[in-house]
């Protein structure tokens, strides 16, 4: 068919049409098309992710053993939880903090397996005879040093305090314990709860599992050793993992806000459960400056210096406790405890085989 136009008004027209199409197109995708993809948090990949976060106290230098309170240089402002990321925002794991002297954050990942398995062959054996503790100290966040104190103190505790040598198996993250201590992780402390059936017995002796990290108020404990990828633990993951694993007796303390919520599902018959927070508190005494929480002051320092009752000692710690938040004009966390049927008796058993040991003033590594 013949055409009535010139040529290159012609083209002109073409042109003109062409881009009028790929305007028209480019709106309706923007506008109708597929929303755009964005990266949220992930608890399973990094401690970032984690949401709320808690209350994060400074304390002041470290004590011996005493009635005082941590030092807080921050008072109201830090009574309620602490957001450290918006959920809007990707993840940024933070390779800037690894210090330059470790090994590389894969061959830290990497050496995990050994790592836990020379830790367990460097427990002492169980004494026969008798009911024996044995202890798995859990230091979660790898960004505070606050946490990683109170895991070694419980070392030192048992050891010394307890009389237990090699009855402590500690678990933390921390930039300078990377070639020292294995990783707090899922992973490890299932293989360490393995371990440990088998150089205890898990029907006559008893399983302390000290816990100390952040906490979230849906339950969550913070796992955290940047840029390593830790999955994340909550509350059913630590029943489901106790589930696993054949102790009788147990005695499980969660240093954490919003710990109470961890007491519903770990609670039983044989079983003894301490928190540092009601479920929808938060507790105190974390922090980058500080050397150890309220918590771990209270019933790890100055309770368990006082006397070997697990059970006493926390009676006393959450005295010292509210003594402390109400002078710092703080909301009170409440620590919670759950005492099993059967656990005090078997604690008692204990004791009873037990020629305490000096107590044993807290410092900070």
């Amino acid at each position: 068919m013949p055409s009535f136009l010139d040529p290159r008004r012609r083209t002109a027209i073409c042109v003109l049409a062409a881009f009028a199409v790929g305007v028209l197109g480019t709106v309706g995708v923007l506008r109708f098309g597929p929303a755009p993809v964005t990266t949220r948090p992930v608890a399973a990949v990094s401690a970032r992710g984690v949401a709320p976060a808690p209350v994060a106290t400074t304390a002041g230098p470290a004590r011996p053993a005493s009635t005082s309170a941590p030092a807080t240089a921050t008072a109201t402002a830090t009574a309620t939880a602490n957001d450290d990321t918006d959920d809007d925002q990707p993840v940024e794991l933070d390779a800037s903090a690894w210090p330059d002297d470790a090994p590389t954050p894969e061959q830290v990942f990497s050496a995990q397996p050994d790592r836990v398995r020379a830790s367990l062959a460097r427990l002492a054996k169980r004494r026969p005879g008798k009911t024996n503790v044995y202890a798995i100290a859990f230091a979660g966040d790898g960004s505070e040093d606050v946490f990683r104190n109170e895991a070694e103190y419980l070392d030192r505790l048992m050891t010394t305090r307890f009389a237990s040598p090699g009855h402590t198996l500690v678990l933390e993250n921390n930039p300078a314990t990377l070639s020292t201590y294995p990783l707090a992780s899922w992973t490890n402390l299932e293989a360490a709860l393995t371990g440990l059936s088998k150089v205890m017995d898990p029907k006559e002796d008893v399983l302390l599992l000290y816990v100390a990290t952040h906490g979230g108020s849906d339950h969550s404990l913070l796992v955290d050793m940047d840029p390593i990828p830790l999955d994340q633990l909550d509350v059913d993951d630590l029943a489901d993992i106790f589930a696993r694993h054949p102790f009788r007796w147990k005695v499980v303390v969660v240093n954490a806000c919003y710990s109470g919520g961890f007491v519903p599902k770990l609670r039983g018959e044989g079983t003894l459960v301490m928190t540092s927070a009601r479920t929808d508190r938060t507790s105190f005494g974390c922090g980058a400056d500080s050397d150890i929480t309220y918590f771990g002051r209270a019933w790890l320092t100055d309770g368990l210096n006082a006397t070997s009752d697990f059970v006493e000692a926390f009676g006393k710690a959450k005295t010292e406790i509210a003594a402390w938040e109400k002078k710092d004009s703080l909301e009170a966390s409440e620590p919670q405890i759950d005492v099993g049927e059967g656990i005090e008796e078997k604690l008692a058993a204990w004791r009873k085989g037990l020629k305490a040991g000096p107590v044993v003033p807290f410092s900070a590594r």
